[in-house]
């Protein structure tokens, strides 16, 4: 179904770990100003993680666990939850899938793959939008998307794969030396054993045969083997189930796939494009 931000956007786990933290301050007779010491935080940070009005990070979620939860895994329980709200309203159905995937295939024709993307990329994309974000939610999402990187760490393994359009690593976003810090960074996850990454090249239209010309496309294979398609246009969302849509769309990424450079000659690419940025 496809889902867009202007629903309302509820927050029940960071409300519940809001209140939890409350609750526990004020039976170990703190102020906020007391906690904010103890957790290395100010106490405009604690006051607005206590009224909802903006979730806590991971590393608070961390020092609360530490310091009011006494290590009995309250807000460690809360943290996927948390993390889960923080990510656009059409994502959050998806991210749980990504997260425990078996395998991910990618094709994306305007930006990188955001579970690939550096930090100063993300950020640039983020508060570049429109309509632009405030800072606060500009980081928040930052921390969600770079969070998204545990897949590439995660046992079981995930095998990983992602398809680029050549004039996504032509774009540049924030300034050059983002994107060289972009470039480096494809370089690396593509030398992992469990990650793959080509790019499909400018000119493959003058060949007569372009199977990428429908648009991105991400295709997981869940932990429990079936296999779905999510598709991202204009802030709307797409998860497809149906088993004959997905095998459709799965042939037509096959081809992308077959079309695109080699691993080895992407790389090249890469090294090449990060080279001409030193």
């Amino acid at each position: 179904m496809a889902r867009g931000d202007n629903q309302e956007d509820e927050r029940p786990a960071t409300l519940f770990a809001a209140e939890i933290a409350r609750i526990l301050r004020r039976e170990k007779g703190m102020t906020q100003e007391e906690l904010a010491r103890l957790i290395d935080y100010s106490a405009s940070a604690v006051s607005l993680m206590e009224t909802g009005a903006q979730p806590p990070s991971d590393q608070m979620l961390e020092a609360l666990e530490r310091t009011l939860g006494e290590e009995r895994g309250l807000f460690e329980a809360a943290r996927k939850y948390v993390l889960m709200e923080k990510y656009p309203v059409r994502f959050r159905k998806f991210s749980t899938l990504e997260a425990s995937a078996h395998a991910i295939s990618s094709y994306e024709t305007l930006v990188v793959d955001g579970l690939f993307q550096t930090e100063g990329y993300a950020r640039a994309l983020i508060c570049g939008t429109y309509p632009t974000p405030s800072p606060a939610k500009a980081e928040e999402l930052v921390e969600a998307r770079m969070a998204r990187k545990a897949v590439f760490d995660r046992e079981p393994t995930a095998l990983i794969e992602l398809i680029l359009e050549e004039s996504v690593l032509r774009r540049p976003y924030g300034s050059w030396e983002i994107m060289r810090g972009q470039y480096e960074s494809l370089i690396e996850d593509a030398s992992r054993f469990n990650v793959t990454v080509q790019v499909l090249p400018l000119e493959r239209g003058l060949t007569g045969t372009f199977a990428g010309d429908r648009g991105a496309m991400k295709l997981v294979e869940t932990k429990d083997h079936d296999h779905v398609v999510y598709l991202e246009i204009e802030d709307e969302s797409l998860l497809i189930s149906n088993r004959a849509k997905v095998s459709h769309l799965s042939q037509r990424y096959a081809k992308i796939r077959a079309q695109a450079l080699s691993p080895d000659e992407s790389l090249g690419l890469l090294k090449q494009l990060a080279g001409e940025r030193r």
